[in-house]
């Protein structure tokens, strides 16, 4: 089983309706994962010594819903950033909230997400901008003091949604508005907002690795050196496919789905050990993620793959100037008068966080494991003993969720 957690802040959610148009659906599908592997490697250039996991789905339907509310130039650059503006309705029919498609308990899968616009208090939301947030994903509409609060309410909010077993609905009252400002003194700061969200995902996996057969094994850090990590083993049949990158170094491609095959976790391997995985992060696109899709062909494959667990966190603001989008954190050229006309507003914060893990059965694994000595088939091989790079996608959109890479399995969460 394979467990993720994670809590995403100023980011929300974006995915397709699986009966919507089709051509209109594939485009949009299209310029998501452009956006994410944009996104991703914009991340890579500063985050480029540790593993990294992040959220591109969830980001792009954060800025999803500042297009809602933006004018302007803000607006601007949020469409070319996306390539599209959900204030368009053909858009709007093709995105939607998929927790009916997604969870499932029953089949072992559990994707659930909560949202949260905190606004600074005092400040009148316009109606139509009220009514077309709350239909935007399962969101609450809530007023904080910035001011006086020091984020204390927001931080118990995404620590309440991303611990959350049951349900995840917005709790107000665990986040009731300080008093008003009173300070004569502070009525020159402008008002501001942030979002938050957090995503809950527990899977497991169609065919699940045996602890029994989990032994140490080495794995090679980008630096040449190694370290002994738990690493899972299976033989099975997988989808398993063989690419090339412009520069022409081959990569290989493993899918591993879940229980009910709505998600599936794709993970992809520079084929020559030389070849280090910046390479094939700075040369993928869209295009070459979508040939995946019709890439893979089904094979016996004796699987390795290493037990890990991360944990990643990042300011957004100067990744998403890096892409286009920075009038919505300036307090001069915002414009966001479709979310309260004359307030000024702007976004003041831009946070993102994620966490995972990844198990034979996705609980958290025994401290001891049988060391066995595995019987080797004559299959091919896949062994992830090396920096390698992974995509969670959904099946029935090809929507990318998830994305990220481990540099060393065994480097403990921050």
């Amino acid at each position: 089983m394979h467990q993720l957690s994670v809590s995403l802040f100023v980011c929300l959610w974006l995915v397709e309706h699986s009966h919507c148009n089709s051509s209109l659906g594939n485009s949009l599908n299209d310029l998501h994962t452009q956006f994410g592997v944009s996104l991703y490697q914009t991340l890579t250039e500063t985050e480029n010594n540790s593993n990294l996991i992040m959220s591109p789905a969830s980001i792009s339907l954060c800025l999803g819903l500042l297009q809602l509310g933006a004018r302007g130039n803000t607006l601007a650059q949020l469409d070319r950033t996306l390539g599209y503006n959900v204030n368009d309705a053909r858009v709007q029919d093709v995105l939607s909230w998929p927790q009916g498609d997604l969870v499932n308990s029953s089949k072992g899968v559990r994707l659930e997400l909560a949202n949260a616009l905190f606004v600074q208090s005092g400040v009148k939301l316009l109606p139509e901008f009220t009514q077309n947030a709350l239909g935007w994903g399962n969101n609450s509409l809530l007023s904080v003091n910035f001011i006086n609060s020091n984020y204390t309410q927001l931080q118990q909010w995404a620590h309440y949604h991303s611990k959350a077993d049951d349900h995840l609905q917005a709790k107000e009252e665990l986040l009731q508005s300080d008093e008003p400002q009173e300070e004569a003194s502070r009525q020159d700061i402008l008002p501001h907002m942030t979002l938050l969200s957090t995503v809950v995902f527990q899977g497991a996996w169609q065919k699940q690795f045996l602890f029994t057969e989990t032994q140490n094994l080495p794995f090679t850090l980008s630096d040449g050196s190694t370290v002994k990590v738990p690493m899972m083993y299976q033989s099975t049949e997988v989808n398993f496919g063989q690419f090339r990158l412009p520069s022409d170094q081959q990569y290989t491609v493993l899918e591993l789905p879940y229980l009910d095959r709505s998600l599936r976790l794709l993970v992809a391997l520079p084929g020559d050990r030389k070849t280090p995985l910046s390479q094939l992060e700075s040369q993928l696109t869209a295009r070459a993620v979508g040939l995946w899709d019709t890439g893979l062909r089904r094979t016996k494959m004796d699987i390795f793959l290493p037990r890990f667990k991360m944990q990643s966190r990042f300011n957004l603001k100067p990744v998403l100037q890096s892409l286009g989008i920075s009038d919505v954190f300036s307090p001069s050229a915002a414009d966001f008068r479709g979310i309260s006309d004359g307030e000024g507003l702007f976004v003041s914060e831009a946070f993102h966080e994620a966490r995972i893990e990844v198990t034979e059965e996705g609980t958290k694994a025994a401290s001891v494991t049988a060391m066995v000595l595995l019987k080797r088939s004559r299959a091919a091989v896949f062994k992830a003993d090396r920096p390698f790079f992974f995509i969670l996608r959904q099946i029935s959109t090809g929507l990318l969720l998830f994305i990220g890479r481990v540099l060393n399995p065994a480097e403990q969460m921050s």
